[in-house]
């Protein structure tokens, strides 16, 4: 098994990104192995040589900025002193963005030149509130996007109450279009994937790629918080702009 997933999509080749799997890592089940997040009460030794084990296997320029994750649209700049965001930007190389998810969907962005760079947490209430506009938002060049979107939960295994149909509803109407009546009354089986592709393509010339995992469903190479509750590890999804010197 692969220990990273890499991006199929049209960014210049300088833009480096990767998913990592649950593989290549220390930890000991159920968080086995390469469990990233230090707040889901794995053993704080392991997932630190995890996040070393990550640096070194992957020949990262630098230590990525972890971010303290809260379901909010706030996108930080790569050099910032507070690291409460579910999003962060970067025109610098070398920097590094990171991240985190176990079934919440992970979103690349970068221009054509791939001169700027932007990775945002995108879970349900960070795509209803509007994490992916504030992304985009940090692009003053909007005229051709490329995104990718990461492992997330497939649209067979998110089902989800009316209350969360209708808050996208209340973003907008077409949002409608990512649900489907799920197997329970009052319930619907949400597409998160699609529900980022309506988004970015309202918010400019964005082309989408990837979209096509289920972390749920995959239990070998993923985790996933709503397969194993809150002893489920994390992914992260990391992004780079490589320097010319590299």
């Amino acid at each position: 098994m692969s220990t990273v997933v890499v991006p199929d999509w049209q960014a210049p080749p300088h833009v480096r990104v990767f998913c990592t799997t649950r593989a290549g890592g220390v930890s000991s089940p159920p968080y086995d192995s390469m469990n990233l997040g230090l707040h889901v009460n794995d053993a704080i030794d392991d997932v630190r040589e995890n996040r070393r084990l990550l640096v070194e296997q992957n020949a990262l320029p630098a230590e990525p900025l972890w971010l303290r994750q809260i379901h909010g649209t706030r996108v930080a700049p790569s050099n910032t002193d507070d690291h409460e965001a579910d999003g962060a930007f970067t025109d610098r190389a070398n920097d590094v963005l990171a991240v985190m998810t176990a079934d919440c969907l992970p979103v690349v962005l970068t221009d054509a030149e791939g001169s700027r760079i932007a990775v945002a947490h995108a879970g349900w209430r960070g795509l209803a509130d509007g994490v992916l506009e504030s992304a985009v938002a940090t692009f003053t060049d909007r005229d051709e996007l490329f995104a990718w979107l990461g492992p997330a939960i497939g649209p067979q295994a998110f089902e989800v109450g009316s209350e969360v149909r209708e808050q996208f509803l209340d973003r907008r109407a077409d949002l409608g279009n990512a649900f489907k009546p799920g197997i329970s009354s009052g319930k619907y089986l949400a597409d998160i994937y699609e529900l980022a592709r309506i988004e970015l393509h309202a918010l400019g010339h964005v082309t989408c790629s990837g979209g096509s995992w289920c972390t749920y469903s995959d239990a070998q190479r993923f985790h996933s918080y709503r397969r194993d509750g809150a002893r489920s590890g994390r992914m992260a999804t990391v992004a780079w702009l490589e320097s010319s010197n590299n």
